[in-house]
């Protein structure tokens, strides 16, 4: 069964930084999208960040200019370099990895890691 495992959560205070790790394994097709998603409590999971294999980057619009998101093809891993946080950027980040085999779309979640911005 794959897995993800994430790493690098935590307390910041506003105007800080964190960057957050994740690292696939048990996985030996090609991993088409790779990033990271967020659920702050009483919201819906949101799009944060993410990369194609070909270097594609999406980015939510409240993260632009702020997180950078890159990713080790070869070492299956994907990480998070989050500046500037703000209070709004505090929730559970979920490490995401989709794959596209034979017309079928599969995607992969981690466990999740807090990351709360709080003075």
């Amino acid at each position: 069964q794959v897995q993800l495992v994430e790493s690098g959560g935590g307390v910041v205070q506003p105007g800080g930084s964190l960057r957050l790790s994740c690292a696939a394994s048990r996985i030996s097709l090609n991993i088409n999208s790779m990033g990271w998603y967020r659920q702050a409590p009483g919201k819906q999971r949101e799009l944060v960040a993410t990369m194609t294999s070909s270097g594609r980057t999406n980015y939510a619009d409240s993260v632009k200019g702020r997180f950078v998101v890159s990713r080790d093809n070869a070492k299956k891993t994907v990480a998070l370099q989050m500046n500037s946080l703000k209070p709004e950027d505090t929730a559970v980040y979920y490490c995401y990895a989709g794959t596209y085999v034979s017309g079928r779309w599969s995607d992969y979640w981690g466990q999740g890691t807090q990351v709360t911005v709080s003075s």
